[in-house]
């Protein structure tokens, strides 16, 4: 698959347009608002450029990249494509009249993906006349830069093709994982808990914001806490893969979003991109101090951790994926310094079964019931 069409020219699609690029294919990008594409190929210059500077890469690598990336100007410009990713707004209803638009144009053989981090691919893929061609390649932000890769297969995608793209993505130097076609696939489905935990202790007026951060990073050894890496990702964006994740689940409990998070929505504190979230990134704030509570923070880390590793758990017991694909999913794909299967079994599972029977008698709510598969880990 050397001649792949990226539909969004947003940060997610030109960063998968540089990677196919990086790795020798020619590509076409397409946006429906053109302005969009300029800006986006602007900033991929500029973005090479600072690598050529730190040489990272040579002026010659730069100048290649460059070459295989072209700019398209309807659908039909993906007619001669061999793989077409689309990465645009986390719509079902949008993505699908793309999809059906975009199937009159390229060839039979032609695989039509979606970059979606939680939308059904089953779903998104129901309305084409071959259904069997299209698949999930869910990257993670900055695709560039991000190592794991999930590739989703619908009840409909042809069997051999998770394979073809898992081998596809090995070759552009990716590490890539093959998931069940369940909300949230791997990653979004396993972390929900890192930051609705997060946000329900703040709710609680348990512990500050700081405080859970720092808990996190000092005892777990997280790169970024919760509300940290909320604002990165963007407050609005994380909210939006809570609410769809619930709602794909049935509303169950486990996944329920946070009114915190929807008044923060609300008001466009999304974080680093809005210039302030839960923390504010204008140039002369201070960033406050945590006052450091060593049983505060151990009640902290272990409450996360176990709805964490309960997640895992029970990924691994519905089999939504093997155990060594859900272990690199977590490191891989969200920076977590220790699979959650390996962590489970450092701080014994018996003490995450107990910390979440704790916490199902205190809030008698399902959101902390066990996985069936944890008591007998």
């Amino acid at each position: 698959m050397t001649n792949v069409g990226i539909i969004g020219a947003g940060t997610m699609g030109i960063g998968i347009a540089q990677v196919a690029a990086t790795n020798g294919c020619k590509v076409w990008v397409y946006d429906a608002n053109a302005k969009q594409v300029e800006t986006a190929t602007v900033g991929l210059e500029k973005t090479l450029t600072k690598l050529v500077d730190k040489q990272k890469i040579s002026a010659e690598k730069m100048t290649e990249i460059l070459s295989n990336i072209s700019i398209a100007t309807e659908l039909k410009d993906f007619k001669d494509c061999e793989l077409v990713i689309e990465a645009i707004i986390e719509n079902k209803e949008i993505k699908t009249k793309v999809f059906t638009e975009l199937e009159t144009y390229v060839s039979e053989n032609c695989v039509i993906a979606s970059n979606t981090s939680s939308i059904s691919i089953t779903s998104l893929g129901a309305e084409l006349q071959k259904p069997e061609r299209f698949i999930g390649i869910h990257f993670f932000n900055p695709a560039p830069l991000m190592p794991l890769v999930e590739v989703i297969p619908s009840l409909l995608t042809e069997r051999s093709l998770a394979e073809k793209i898992y081998d596809l993505m090995k070759d552009w130097g990716k590490t890539p994982v093959i998931a069940k076609d369940i909300p949230g696939f791997i990653v979004n489905r396993i972390a929900r808990p890192y930051y609705g935990e997060g946000l329900r202790i703040v709710e609680e007026n348990i512990a500050t914001v700081e405080q859970v951060d720092d808990a996190m990073k000092t005892i777990g050894n997280f790169k970024m806490g919760p509300f940290e890496l909320m604002d990165l990702i963007g407050v609005d964006v994380n909210f939006s893969v809570t609410k769809t994740v619930y709602n794909e689940y049935f509303y169950d409990p486990k996944y329920k979003p946070s009114l915190l998070q929807q008044r923060m929505s609300e008001a466009k504190l999304h974080g680093r991109k809005t210039g302030k979230g839960f923390y504010d990134y204008s140039e002369d704030a201070v960033k406050p101090v945590a006052q450091k509570d060593e049983a505060l923070y151990q009640q902290i880390f272990l409450r996360i951790i176990s709805m964490l590793i309960n997640e895992a758990v029970e990924a691994k017991r519905l089999g939504v994926a093997n155990d060594e694909d859900l272990e690199l999913a977590m490191q891989k794909g969200v920076n977590y310094p220790k699979g959650l299967l390996a962590w489970g079994k450092d701080i014994g599972y018996a003490k995450i079964s107990e910390t979440l029977q704790s916490l199902y008698e205190e809030y008698q709510e399902e959101r902390y019931r066990q996985s069936p598969l944890l008591r007998k880990m």
